[in-house]
């Protein structure tokens, strides 16, 4: 019995990865498909039924009959029955242009986009949302492509190795992503390419991601940041007109093995961490109780504090009243100075005013004096000289010597009885 193989990625899918695949439906089905999928598998695109054909061609080609029928009936006098074949093929006419009006009405859903072919070749154009006339009979819809949903797509890798080469048991990679480019996707790839593409590159995605952590640290990798993993997948697959618009890893998985060393470690961990918070409340409670001793010995300090800053208020009142009494006697004293002073200088000023109107005094008087002196002198110059002998001038020849003796004596004689003359005439 041969043994089979499976790829990581068929693998995947037997563990709960979606699938992506297109469907074949008609027009009436297409919006159910494209919004709930098929079978448990994503449906982004639908192949619509084309149910126009071409059997309206069968009313105009018998229209096209009748009408040379009637031909030949008006050429053949048979005018009645002409008559009835040219309304009977006008009537096809009209019931084949109906039904061509019909067929080629086409409603392309919200949100998603129509790729138009010619001839099983695409057109290059898609159709927008609403109602379309396709006029020319070999013109389809051939893909319906959802632009607007974000698909939601789960892939868990399975045996991912970390750095120390060990095995995860399962990644859970969640995504969502959308098609942006309706004919570039389905030109390029298609629905079950996409699928097979998709997980492949998923794959690659977190397996070069585990390799980044070690064992231990597995569990970080949910909720962690991916943003570098959306970017790498954006760059691959964005020429097929897809985008990732957000990504997620919600799960990791650990081996058996791992995780009961794991789950030891973990209770080790809960043991010392029960420790550790009965270690921390006593350490708190010890805190407590310094940090009460220290309130205590904070009041007894405030209580010393606050008797030290009373004794310290009076002394310094105690000293400011004393430096109030030394200012008043020193004021005291400072105004008994100055009055003695005021009264010592008012009082030389009194004598040295005495002494400079005695001065004034004395030079005055001198003055009196001095004239009174002037005037006596005066007197006594005008008595004496009134009292004065008065000369007497005798003229005697020069060249005479006898007559001068005699001159001379009889002058002596008459002189004291001349003054005594005077004197009484006085």
């Amino acid at each position: 019995m041969s043994e089979q193989s499976f790829s990581p990625a068929q693998a995947a899918h037997g563990h709960g990865m979606s699938s992506i695949k297109e469907a074949l439906a008609g027009w009436g089905d297409v919006a159910a498909l494209l919004r709930g999928g098929e079978g448990g598998s994503l449906v982004p695109v639908v192949i619509p039924k084309d149910s126009r054909g071409l059997r309206w061609l069968t009313f105009v080609w018998i229209a096209v009959w009748g009408l040379i029928s009637a031909i030949f009936l008006f050429s053949s006098d048979h005018g009645g029955l002409g008559v009835t074949a040219l309304v009977v093929s006008f009537l096809l006419l009209a019931l084949a242009g109906l039904w061509w009006w019909r067929s080629s009405i086409v409603e392309i859903e919200e949100g998603t986009i129509g790729v138009l072919t010619k001839f099983g070749a695409i057109s290059g154009r898609g159709l927008t949302p609403g109602r379309h006339y396709l006029w020319h009979p070999w013109a389809q819809v051939a893909y319906v492509v959802d632009v607007t949903t974000e698909i939601p797509y789960s892939a868990p890798v399975l045996s991912s190795p970390t750095a120390e080469n060990v095995p995860l048991k399962s990644i859970e990679f969640f995504l969502r992503f959308r098609i942006i480019d309706a004919i570039r996707f389905v030109q390029t790839i298609g629905a079950g390419n996409f699928d097979l593409v998709l997980s492949n590159a998923v794959q690659d995605a977190i397996r070069q991601r585990s390799r980044q952590v070690r064992t231990e640290q597995a569990y970080d990798l949910r909720g962690s940041d991916v943003k570098d993993m959306q970017d790498i997948l954006n760059r691959q697959l964005t020429r097929y007109g897809v985008q990732i618009m957000g990504s997620n890893i919600p799960d990791v998985q650990l081996p058996d093995q791992y995780r009961n060393h794991l789950s030891t470690r973990e209770r080790v961990a809960k043991e010392l961490s029960a420790y550790e918070q009965e270690w921390e409340l006593i350490r708190k409670r010890r805190i407590d109780n310094l940090l009460i001793e220290i309130e205590r010995s904070k009041k007894v300090r405030d209580a010393r504090i606050i008797e030290v800053k009373a004794a310290l208020n009076k002394a310094r009142k105690d000293v400011a009243q004393m430096l109030e009494e030394r200012e008043t006697e020193a004021q005291k004293v400072k105004y008994q100075i100055e009055t003695r002073a005021r009264t010592n200088l008012v009082t030389a000023q009194g004598e040295a005013k005495a002494q400079e109107e005695l001065a004034t005094a004395y030079r005055d008087n001198r003055a009196v004096l001095g004239y009174e002196l002037a005037r006596r002198r005066l007197q006594v110059g005008t008595a004496l000289a009134e009292s004065a002998p008065r000369p007497v001038i005798v003229h005697t020849d020069s060249g005479s010597g006898d007559n001068s003796a005699l001159s001379t004596l009889l002058m002596a004689q008459l002189l004291p009885q001349i003054s005594k003359d005077s004197k009484n005439n006085s």
